[in-house]
C-alpha cells in the first residue's frame, strides 16, 4: 500500500485522468489538467493526443509544462500551431473534450474566471477567459475541474465567461453554439455531476473515497438532483499515486 494517503488534488488528478480513457483529442489547460493528462498517457489513454491553446498538438508530455504557451507543450509534439489555428480546429469538430477550470460554477456549468462582484466594480478581478469561452464553446464535451467549495458553486455565477448550457435546455443552441456540445462532467475533489439532457443541471452520480453525500450538499450552494443509487469513484491506485509523485511532479508544482 502507499505510505501516504491520496490528498484532495491527488483524488480530482487520478479521476480526470480515468475520464480521458480512449483515443481522443483532448483541450489540456494549466495546472492539474496537465497532471491528469500526463498520467493518462502513462496508464488508461496512451493514445490520447494533447492539444494546447498556444499551438503545441501531441506532445508526448514525458516532462510537465508549467503552462499552456511552455515550450514543453511543443516537445516532440506532431504540430506547432499558432493560437488562431487551434482554435480553427476546434471549430471545424476535430476537437474531442476541453478540461476547464473556474472560480465559480452554477448549477447549468456556466463558469466565471472574469469578476467577483459587480463586473464594472469588482471585489475580485480574475485573470479572464484566455481560451476558455472558446474552448467551452467549440468542443464537443467540456469536463470541469474544480475544488468543491460553497464560495465557488454558486446558483448565478457573477459573469459568464465559458457558456454551459446557459439557463437550460436549449439555450445553448438559441445563443448560436454549435448543436451536440456543453459540459459533461463536473468533477470535484467531492464528487461527479453530470448534465442530464431534460434539465441541463447538475445531478450528482458519483462520490470521492471517504466524502459522503452530506458533505457534498454542505459545500454546493446551488440546489442539484441526485441519482437514487449515487455511486463511489474508486481510490487511486499505488501504481497512479507514484507516478504523479516521482515521475509526473515530483517538484510539486501543481500538487
Amino acid at each position: 500500500m502507499t505510505a501516504v494517503a491520496a490528498s484532495s488534488a491527488e483524488l480530482l488528478v487520478v479521476s480526470a485522468a480515468r475520464l480521458m480513457a480512449g483515443r481522443n483529442l483532448v483541450f489540456i489547460g494549466t495546472g492539474l489538467p496537465m497532471l491528469a493528462a500526463a498520467l493518462a498517457k502513462r496508464t488508461c489513454a496512451p493514445e490520447l493526443v494533447c492539444v494546447f491553446e498556444f499551438g503545441g498538438i501531441g506532445s508526448p508530455l514525458d516532462k510537465l509544462p508549467l503552462g499552456v504557451g511552455e515550450a514543453r507543450t511543443f516537445d516532440r509534439a506532431w504540430a506547432a500551431e499558432g493560437l488562431s489555428g487551434i482554435m480553427e480546429t476546434a471549430q471545424r469538430g476535430l476537437v474531442g473534450d476541453g478540461f476547464l477550470g473556474g472560480a465559480q460554477v452554477d448549477p447549468y456549468g456556466n463558469l466565471n474566471t472574469t469578476v467577483i462582484g459587480p463586473h464594472d466594480r469588482p471585489k475580485v478581478r480574475l485573470p479572464g477567459s484566455g481560451g476558455g469561452n472558446d474552448v467551452g464553446s467549440l468542443c464537443w464535451r467540456t469536463i470541469i475541474l474544480m475544488r468543491h467549495e460553497k464560495k465557488r458553486f454558486v446558483e448565478k455565477v457573477d459573469f459568464v465567461t465559458t457558456p454551459g448550457y446557459l439557463t437550460g435546455p436549449g439555450a445553448r443552441e438559441r445563443a448560436g453554439l454549435p448543436p451536440g456540445t456543453g459540459p459533461w462532467r463536473l468533477l470535484t475533489d467531492l464528487a461527479l455531476f453530470d448534465f442530464p439532457e431534460k434539465t441541463r443541471r447538475a445531478r450528482l452520480i458519483a462520490l470521492q473515497p471517504g466524502v459522503t453525500a452530506a458533505a457534498v450538499a454542505a459545500e454546493t450552494g446551488f440546489r442539484y438532483d441526485s441519482l437514487s443509487d449515487v455511486g463511489r469513484l474508486p481510490e487511486p491506485t499505488e501504481t497512479e499515486l507514484e507516478l504523479l509523485r516521482d515521475v509526473i511532479d515530483p517538484e510539486r508544482a501543481f500538487l
